[in-house]
């Protein structure tokens, strides 16, 4: 219990010199700084002190990053977090990610010490609330972002049908494939449209049309995207692309709708685990208590 206790003291500690460093009447300015603005080229670059939150950020950010992946694939995790941050398009790159994700395991640690010393009086009752609470918050963290990544997917699939009929109307009515591909996007605004401003900023990087369109479906990792990304690649090599387009528009239509059947036939069926809890437990209720009755006379 003392070291717990010495432990949150000193996390503590470093937590509030970090805050008390930023503090601008208590951190003295440096001398760089305060020639910054009378530099004629447009300020110096100024760095952090050895005690503040850029240095902190510079030793604890690759020790998060490392210790977090291991720890991730510890848990079973396999997909790289980097594909999965860049699928939902978050603003977030690997390394703040996990910052953040130690962040709340730390904070995770000090609320179980703290609530460990104040109504635990053994050790072996406060050791799994001390070790518990940071993995719960690491877990939940990462679960939040690979629930954003399965989303993302769920909403491409979703979105395909309308997508791709789009692109077939488009291409059958003379446009070229680049030209539909920015307006579907530019009409749009869910996660397809999204994908498809990637891809066509790709392009004008110097990517072919069929090269991003692959490169956007390897990241999305949906499978209905892969077939229809696959027809979009015979543009130079058909003169029918509408019509096939328009096949593959109804063949991802039928996929989504088997789904749908699916999904409503689980809910069906968990609907009646309740039902069938509520009407099981006085049942053995009610067949328990001859049956011990007949028990009971039996033994004599």
């Amino acid at each position: 219990m003392t070291a717990i206790l010495t432990l949150s003291a000193l996390a503590l500690m470093a937590g509030l010199t970090l805050i008390l460093s930023e503090v601008r009447w208590i951190k003295r300015p440096q001398l760089t700084e305060r020639l910054g603005p009378y530099s004629p080229s447009m300020g110096v670059p100024t760095r952090g002190g050895v005690l503040s939150v850029e240095s902190f950020h510079e030793v604890i950010a690759p020790l998060a990053r490392s210790f977090g992946e291991k720890l991730s694939t510890l848990f079973g995790v396999s997909e790289d977090l980097e594909m999965r941050l860049r699928r939902f398009q978050s603003p977030l790159d690997v390394t703040t990610f996990r910052v953040r994700q130690m962040g709340w395991s730390a904070a995770a640690f000090g609320l179980g010490a703290v609530g460990s010393i104040a109504f635990v009086s053994s050790a072996v009752l406060a050791m799994p609330i001390v070790v518990g609470l940071p993995l719960l918050a690491f877990l939940l963290v990462e679960q939040q972002a690979a629930a954003a990544s399965k989303r993302w997917q769920r909403d491409v699939f979703l979105e395909l049908p309308v997508i791709a009929e789009q692109l077939g109307m488009l291409i059958s009515a003379g446009w070229s494939l680049g030209a539909a591909l920015a307006r579907t996007a530019e009409r749009g605004e869910g996660a397809c449209s999204k994908g498809l401003e990637r891809v066509l900023q790709r392009i004008r990087h110097g990517l072919s049309e069929e090269d991003a369109l692959r490169e956007w479906s390897d990241l999305v990792d949906v499978d209905a995207l892969d077939r229809l990304v696959s027809v979009l690649s015979l543009n130079r090599d058909t003169a029918d692309l509408g019509r096939l387009i328009a096949e593959e528009a109804r063949a991802i239509r039928r996929d989504a709708h088997r789904q749908l059947i699916e999904s409503i036939e689980k809910r069906n069926q968990q609907v009646w685990v309740p039902v069938t809890v509520a009407a099981l437990i006085p049942g053995v209720l009610l067949m328990g208590v001859p049956f011990i009755d007949a028990l009971s006379l039996f033994a004599g």
